[in-house]
């Protein structure tokens, strides 16, 4: 019996916000010492020119929903924010001892657990004292995660105040069963309350994420979903596919079993009828499960060739260091990457004896620099070319007799010196990307360590 793409391509395999990705990385030869080398080398050459990027990660959330697999800590106690802010403070004044210059930042992202968890007060104590060290790049885009049901206007208000012109508001899905099943309630009612507020306040870009492939979902939901969406006209669309990754420490994946999620074939028509109503609405599919109306910056970058993608997902700031702070955030500095404990009592513990909460990293050497580029290129611009002896390898003929299968199956083409995606081939981005990773090649995970990539 014939199978279809999708069954052939639903493997397990990497989203690609880094290459090598976490799983492959050397912490043999890491060291905080290696890191903070790397971090100085890229910064000097990066600072003045593009600037820096921040994730901050705001760990803290009242409930827990059983499709989230970040780093979280489940609490209705709110005097845990000033201890927090504090201590992402000490660390970013560590971090920026070990600067010759103050930090020029071009881009800060407040993710999460919950970033309005924190009160407007405690919010802007968190950005006047990340710049007491620094000075905002001209053309600076700051952007945070809000949840519809706690975000309140004084908090947006703040933050706009603050420099931020950028907010994405958690939606997942309308449906009361696929809520009930992932422990998220919560109403149309909200999601259109905050999105006019920020409307009203001024954001240029406001975004929403919905997610597909969630437990009990049907085709009428994820249409209804997206009405819903379309109805409120947000800016840009996460449009996710749910991963399902319940063997992560702490993840709360227990709601439901796996017979109550679409799979396969089912679960790909999801994505395409939400897509073509995306696409009928006047939103453009950008790189990989994201959406953007034109006059979207996310678009523009795309359309002009200047989209990235980090740890933070898609951007439409291209910078080469991006600094990482609080619990279990990761650090990229172009050369290398470095991430911090996920222990909330251990990065406080750290941070007392004065010292960096950096655990793990992984020094890239000149073949991951390469490998890295043409996944950066794959994921951001849907083709990569290896036109320039920078982008050449020792096994890029094996990677194209592996490639030569996804061309047979129409999804990419092979050019002399590069190779494109086709429309049929955007589903499958993360698989063609697998080609590339020579990490993976080398060594078949032997425990669960990826969601699936369809």
């Amino acid at each position: 019996m014939k199978i279809s793409l999708t069954q052939k391509y639903n493997v397990p395999g990497p989203r690609y916000t880094s290459y090598p990705t976490v799983p492959y990385w050397n912490e043999a030869d890491f060291t905080a010492e290696k890191w903070i080398t790397t971090l100085q080398k890229s910064f000097s050459e990066s600072n003045s020119k593009n600037g820096i990027s921040l994730y901050i990660h705001l760990p803290f959330c009242e409930s827990m929903c059983t499709f989230c697999g970040c780093n979280k800590r489940i609490t209705k106690n709110h005097s845990v924010e000033e201890k927090y802010i504090q201590a992402v403070l000490k660390e970013w004044s560590l971090y920026c001892e070990f600067l010759p210059e103050k930090p020029v930042i071009k881009e800060i992202h407040l993710g999460g657990g919950t970033p309005t968890f924190f009160s407007k007060e405690n919010l802007e104590s968190l950005i006047n004292g990340i710049f007491v060290h620094a000075v905002k790049a001209e053309n600076h885009e700051f952007s945070f995660e809000g949840h519809p049901n706690n975000t309140t206007y004084e908090q947006l208000k703040k933050l706009y105040d603050l420099g931020f012109r950028r907010v994405s508001f958690g939606v997942q899905d309308y449906s009361s069963t696929v809520q009930k099943a992932i422990n998220r309630i919560q109403p149309f009612h909200n999601v259109a309350k905050v999105t006019f507020w920020a409307k009203e306040i001024g954001y240029t870009s406001i975004g929403h994420d919905i997610i597909f492939g969630l437990p009990f979902q049907t085709i009428e939901d994820v249409i209804d979903t997206v009405e819903k969406t379309n109805s409120l006209k947000p800016d840009r669309l996460a449009f996710y596919s749910y991963a399902h990754v319940p063997w992560i420490k702490g993840n709360g994946q227990r709601g439901f079993n796996e017979e109550n999620l679409p799979k396969d074939a089912e679960k790909r028509k999801l994505y395409e009828i939400g897509k073509k109503l995306l696409i009928q609405n006047g939103y453009h599919e950008i790189g990989m499960d994201h959406f953007a109306l034109t006059d979207d910056s996310l678009y523009k970058a795309a359309h002009n060739g200047k989209l990235h993608r980090n740890f933070m997902g898609y951007s439409a700031s291209k910078t080469q260091v991006m600094i990482g702070l609080g619990v279990s955030s990761i650090s990229d500095s172009w050369y290398s990457f470095a991430q911090n404990t996920k222990s909330l009592e251990e990065y406080y513990e750290i941070l007392e004896s004065d010292k960096l909460p950096v655990v793990k990293g992984h020094i890239l050497n000149d073949e991951d620099l390469i490998i890295r580029k043409h996944i950066l290129n794959l994921t951001c611009e849907l083709e990569t070319s290896w036109t320039a002896e920078s982008l050449n390898f020792a096994e890029l003929p094996e990677v194209l007799i592996a490639l030569k299968e996804i061309e047979n199956d129409n999804l990419i083409v092979i050019e002399s010196n590069k190779i494109k995606i086709t429309e049929e081939g955007r589903p499958f981005v993360r698989n063609i990307c697998m080609a590339f990773d020579l990490h993976l090649k080398r060594k078949s995970p032997e425990t669960n360590l990826f969601s699936m990539t369809v």
